[in-house]
């Protein structure tokens, strides 16, 4: 698994669960994985538009999420 940011080709070590409220019911997660590098630039995207749910170590991604 590799970081999801823009020419990134670390390995991820996070999995940003979140989602979007105008598209996606309250329980969906969608994920975005990043590496210790991008997981806070990451997670400052989704959250400035209130996306991002949670974050959760990539051995920990919940089952239901994708």
């Amino acid at each position: 698994m590799t970081c999801s940011a823009k020419g990134c080709r670390l390995e991820a070590t996070w999995a940003l669960l979140w989602n979007n409220p105008r598209l996606h019911t309250p329980e969906r997660r969608k994920v975005w994985l990043a590496c210790d590098e991008h997981c806070v630039t990451l997670g400052d995207f989704l959250s400035l538009r209130g996306f991002l749910r949670e974050n959760v170590p990539v051995d920990e991604i919940p089952a239901d999420a994708g």
